[in-house]
């Protein structure tokens, strides 16, 4: 499903016109996206946690030349699928 596809059916899930579905959407992303921008974590009990971890800096490989290259630490968002949505998956 792309973001097209999930605008409408939003849009016929709650009667709200696409317009309207595109706007929720934008912010409900650009909401996510602050607060992780932030540090904070978002949890929607039943569906999952978005949060922001750190990853450290390591010594890589260039395949091409073999020679190290050195890879930097970086913040890396990550989600967590809760129960719920696990199983109903499965």
């Amino acid at each position: 499903m792309n973001k097209n596809e999930l605008i409408a059916s939003i849009a016929s899930e709650t009667g709200l016109t696409k317009t309207d579905s595109a706007k929720a959407l934008d912010a409900f992303v650009a909401s996510i996206t602050n607060a992780l921008k932030k540090g904070d974590e978002v949890r929607l009990v039943g569906f999952g946690t978005f949060a922001v971890s750190k990853r450290a800096a390591t010594t890589g490989r260039n395949p091409r030349t073999g020679a190290a290259i050195k890879i930097p630490a970086r913040k890396q968002a990550k989600f967590k699928a809760g129960k719920a949505l696990q199983d109903s998956v499965n």
